[in-house]
């Protein structure tokens, strides 16, 4: 029978509980189809977090300053891609009329997991395009936190590093020497260090006979830039 088409009004009582057990069983596959979907969400993913900070300072734009600072809370993966970049460019100006181009980048990168494949990918770049006398600066700081068991920064955390985030924005529009201004950065992201060790000390750990390693906190660093040190 067509289901487009009313049922006779003389249908017996037999026909409304077939009716009914088909309605039942209908919903029944229902929930059975969308078991698979719910659980697939909770199960490890892989994932990537990428960040790209670029300035660029010429005789036309004499001072950039770019400067980033993500935290990513990846969840539970079973593998994962981090991404941090930092690249700065000085062109075409002179001991007169120097220019200054700073690119820094703070990547935060939250993730559990007891065998997780991570590939981490720290990079800065600083570059002098016939720029005597310029003040170039590349600085890209990872920080990789990593837990057997899903983690979330609270918000004590979170508001340390907002606070440790302002004052990034406040440091690179600095006019501070760039030596100077690496040793400050670096000062920086020590209290970053600080703030996620505090963090992960009350994260859960595995259970002793999982295999799991305990909580950590892994900084990658690189720095970049004229005149040097």
């Amino acid at each position: 029978m067509s289901s487009h088409r009313k049922p006779r009004t003389g249908a017996g009582p037999l026909a409304r509980r077939a009716v009914r057990a088909g309605l039942f069983a209908a919903g029944m596959a229902g929930a059975a189809a969308a078991v698979p979907a719910q659980a697939a969400t909770a199960m490890p993913h892989s994932a990537v977090a990428s960040d790209h900070v670029f300035s660029h300072a010429d005789h036309h734009d004499h001072t950039e300053v770019r400067d980033s600072f993500t935290v990513r809370q990846l969840g539970t993966v079973d593998a994962a891609t981090a991404r941090n970049q930092a690249q700065a460019v000085s062109a075409g100006c002179s001991a007169d009329d120097h220019c200054r181009s700073v690119a820094l980048s703070f990547q935060i990168v939250t993730m559990a997991g007891d065998s997780t494949h991570l590939n981490a990918i720290n990079l800065s770049d600083a570059v002098n395009k016939e720029c005597t006398g310029c003040q170039t600066l590349a600085g890209a700081y990872q920080f990789v936190v990593s837990t057997p068991k899903p983690f979330l920064l609270g918000k004590d955390a979170r508001h340390k590093l907002d606070g440790i985030h302002r004052r990034l924005d406040a440091l690179s529009r600095s006019r501070l020497p760039a030596a100077d201004l690496r040793t400050r950065v670096d000062a920086l992201a020590a209290e970053v260090t600080g703030v996620l060790d505090d963090a992960v000390a009350h994260a859960p750990a595995a259970a002793p006979r999982s295999g799991g390693g305990r909580p950590g906190v892994t900084l990658h660093r690189r720095l970049d830039g004229w005149p040097g040190r």
